[in-house]
């Protein structure tokens, strides 16, 4: 399995997006976070920005909807040109047919799990997803601690993967850098997010490099 990097411009500079949208080129994502400032307390941006954003990167775009009602808004974003979109368990109302939906728009579906969440509950309607995304932090704010305590769960989403032969991805976010990827992906994640590790390095194409490297190295297929 080949290990993807998936920086958050959640870290960037708002007011040099384009230039840190290409400092990240050497890597296999670009991760957006949408935050409406009622499923989480934050706000961060919305629908025109993401449609910019797709129009001027050559990487795929990776929207991750931490927002009410994804049910309505996430085939919105897959119509802007989004790659993937991940909406939370708990905000979507019927996962399987916006899955459906996502897919049949030509867009990966994908499932985000909270930290106090299980991943049990998701592995009856695993074959409908591309990618499922454990957060290892509390969806809201960049910068926190990583939650080591979320790698059994990573674990068992890995192991029952394997033993159905999905191709089922495993994006892990919050707190990844090159001091946790190797933690990450011997749990058996395949994408990474990482956002301060990359855009407060000073240098993100070594941070990229870096993390891609320790992950690759630890990966546990």
């Amino acid at each position: 399995m080949t290990i993807r990097i998936a920086p958050s411009i959640l870290s960037a500079d708002f007011c040099n997006l384009q230039r840190d949208l290409d400092a990240i080129a050497t890597a296999d994502l670009v991760h957006v976070d949408v935050m409406d400032h009622h499923f989480v307390p934050n706000l961060t941006l919305g629908e025109p920005i993401v449609k910019r954003i797709c129009e001027v990167t050559d990487l795929p775009v990776d929207v991750h909807l931490m927002i009410e009602d994804p049910d309505r808004w996430a085939p919105e974003y897959a119509r802007l040109g989004a790659a993937s979109v991940s909406f939370h368990m708990g905000a979507a109302h019927a996962p399987v047919r916006l899955a459906r939906q996502l897919h049949d728009m030509g867009c990966k579906a994908c499932f985000a799990v909270r930290p106090a969440e299980p991943v049990e509950p998701i592995f009856d309607i695993l074959d409908e997803f591309d990618m499922i995304l454990v957060m290892t932090v509390e969806p809201g704010f960049g910068g926190q601690k990583f939650l080591d305590n979320q790698m059994g769960k990573v674990r068992r989403l890995r192991d029952e993967i394997t033993r159905r032969g999905l191709s089922t991805s495993i994006q892990v976010d919050g707190g990844v850098s090159a001091s946790t990827a190797s933690v990450v992906a011997q749990a058996g994640a395949d994408v990474l997010v990482a956002g301060s590790a990359v855009y407060g390095s000073g240098d993100p194409r070594t941070a990229i490099a870096d993390i891609r490297r320790t992950a690759q190295a630890a990966y546990r297929a």
